[in-house]
């Protein structure tokens, strides 16, 4: 019995579907195509987490996260970091871990990346080597494995450690252009994130960067500077 998909499953919602599938841009060409959903909001999805983590194995999470439904993969992934974080023994950790790697392929949209990654790759990688990271920022074969890579350093901002969150960004400068939204707009944040911490360090790294940066990129990297500031970065 895999208590979280018929949790999941019972709290289906028909009426919500459409608008989570305009939302999370299922239509052709767009990159949530083909998605499908049963029409459950986060919150509802949180509660049902919440309710079912410690009885779900991450056997049963296989299940759960190839599904062709974004809210049962959501719950999937919510549940791994529940059982990532209150692991008690390293050796489940990194099971979690193995288990989040092996299946990126299901972590296929924005939201699944953001709520997972960081608390995560971030955590698990907080006194490791981090290459892992970088590899994806570079390599990965989808957009959604290089988000992994850039929004997976929210967790180190959070301890105060904000190179990775540079260096990584610089990747994706690197990538030939036109570089898409989504990842326009994971750098832009982390590097707003990184600028919460450290404004002037992250004004000095602009400074020789701005004027080639995409402009979603560095619309969402400013987004908390003074007017006048943000005005003198989009003129030039």
């Amino acid at each position: 019995m895999n208590i979280l998909y018929d949790e999941i499953l019972s709290r289906q919602d028909p009426a919500q579907v459409e608008g989570l599938s305009h939302f999370f841009k299922t239509g052709k060409g767009e990159y949530g195509e083909g998605d499908k959903f049963l029409g459950i909001k986060v919150p509802v999805i949180r509660e049902a987490v919440k309710k079912c983590w410690k009885n779900t194995s991450l056997e049963d999470l296989k299940t759960c996260v190839s599904s062709e439904y974004h809210e049962m993969r959501l719950a999937a992934l919510l549940t791994l970091v529940q059982i990532f974080k209150n692991a008690k023994e390293k050796g489940l950790q990194q099971s979690c871990i193995g288990f989040y790697l092996a299946n990126t392929q299901y972590v296929n949209n924005w939201d699944l990346v953001d709520l997972s990654c960081y608390e995560l790759l971030g955590s698990w990688l907080l006194d490791k080597d981090r290459t892992l990271l970088y590899d994806l920022a570079r390599n990965g074969k989808t957009i959604w494995e290089q988000r992994i890579g850039m929004v997976s350093t929210m967790q180190f901002l959070r301890h105060g450690q904000l190179d990775d969150t540079y260096k990584i960004a610089e990747i994706f400068l690197e990538k030939p252009q036109p570089l898409h939204d989504l990842l326009q707009k994971a750098v832009g944040w982390l590097l707003r994130e990184a600028g919460k911490r450290d404004e002037q360090r992250l004004k000095d790294w602009l400074s020789i960067r701005y004027k080639t940066m995409p402009r979603i990129m560095l619309r969402y990297a400013i987004e908390k500077f003074q007017e006048d500031e943000r005005k003198f970065y989009l003129k030039k």
